[in-house]
């Protein structure tokens, strides 16, 4: 049922964390209809299956749709699987390889079990672009392609910059916005929600639902969240991210990490806690009224309280400061054996303990610990990453 909350108070709830609505004017207005007539509005986000492990940066999106979900509306979860059979170009400076068909469906059951943690299930639903893009013919590509000039794909920037420097952009790659923006005909998809990495191919779906005369969606576009280093954007490959299945100890100790310079845009992008309290807590720290371990303790409790549960995360708190403020041992420590064959002369290199352990999950985050001073042995701190 589609709620009868006042449009201008739903749309504050809606623009908390967006960079960007385009148009903004036409998302009320597809509000106020869909209040007028009781038809949800159908909300769109598009995953290629590319990655298995969903984390606290994609979820920033998907907490978007919950909102929209809460409000009465029908959210549409579109696993490329056709798409990723070419790979979303964007942000690429080179041609990206195309996943197997086993690889897809692997990864997008993995995605399907990941995103009921933020998503309400039975509000949800899934569907897989090759249902249409699978069947169309040849003559059916041309028509669709007939309808995108040749110019406004250049327009991209990846694609313009990689044409002026003679790198190669393969015929199938100027075909996947306009795949994405077929999606958005196909589902009559009235928003598109995304990271501003995917603007072009998101508006591009406006500008093909009025080539064939359907009303155009409105583009919402969330930030990309920056990961526990306070550089790059979250990533598994750069083992900066909290996963949305992490165990709550290493969800809570995880936060704990980030920079303090993080605090304010996780509080906005992943927590529930109201804007005009974020806005306190930020007062707070700037006059030095808050210090900063406390208003990170909150944060990762908030946070660890959303995937798992508030009784799980006073725990998480409990055992993280018993380790990290009182310098006691934790509560469980494995017993973790190290094979014979990764020793010589009856020692192992640092790096590859760390590995070994879990502690890292690649070798270059390990020396990342190592260097950030993040490791110590029996009491001791390890800075040689060569050790």
């Amino acid at each position: 049922m589609v709620s009868q909350i006042p449009v201008d108070e739903q749309m504050e709830v809606l623009r908390r964390g967006t960079i960007e609505i385009i148009p903004e004017e036409e998302l009320r207005e597809k509000l106020k209809k869909s209040q007028q007539t009781g038809v949800p509005l159908k909300l769109k986000l598009g995953l290629d299956p590319t990655a298995p492990d969903i984390h606290i940066g994609h979820a920033v999106v998907l907490r978007k749709l919950r909102q929209f979900q809460d409000f009465g509306h029908q959210v549409i979860v579109l696993i490329g699987d056709f798409t990723a059979s070419i790979g979303d170009p964007s942000g690429r400076s080179v041609t990206r390889p195309m996943l197997s068909p086993e690889d897809i469906a692997s990864n997008a059951k993995t995605y399907a079990e990941q995103y009921c943690r933020i998503l309400d299930a039975e509000k949800t639903k899934v569907i897989f672009n090759s249902e249409w893009l699978g069947q169309l013919d040849f003559a059916g590509v041309i028509r669709i392609a007939a309808k995108v000039t040749v110019a406004r794909i250049l327009e991209r920037d990846d694609f313009a910059t990689r044409l002026q420097e003679g790198r190669p952009i393969g015929l199938h790659e100027t075909l996947y916005p306009v795949c994405q923006a077929y999606d958005s005909v196909a589902l009559h998809s009235d928003v598109e929600l995304g990271g501003m990495d995917q603007k072009f191919n998101i508006l591009m779906g406006r500008d093909l639902q009025r080539e064939f005369g359907q009303e155009p969606q409105v583009a919402l576009f969330v930030p990309i969240l920056v990961g526990l280093d306070g550089v790059q954007k979250m990533s598994k490959s750069l083992g900066n991210y909290v996963g949305v299945t992490d165990a709550p100890n290493d969800m809570f100790g995880k936060l704990m990490s980030i920079p303090d310079n993080l605090m304010s845009q996780y509080y906005e992008l992943c927590t529930d806690v109201p804007m005009a309290e974020v806005k306190q807590i930020q007062e707070g720290l700037l006059v030095g009224t808050l210090h900063p371990m406390e208003a990170k303790k909150r944060l990762a409790r908030e946070i660890v309280t959303i995937y798992h549960d508030q009784i799980a995360a006073q725990e998480a708190q409990a055992e993280f400061e018993k380790v990290f403020s009182s310098r006691e041992l934790p509560t469980d420590i494995p017993a973790i054996p190290v094979p014979d064959s990764m020793l010589k002369d009856g020692k192992i290199w640092i790096v590859k303990l760390l590995t070994t352990a879990g502690f890292a999950s690649s070798n270059g985050e390990a020396r990342r610990l190592i260097e950030q001073g993040g490791v110590t042995l029996d009491g001791e701190k390890i800075t040689d990453a060569g050790a």
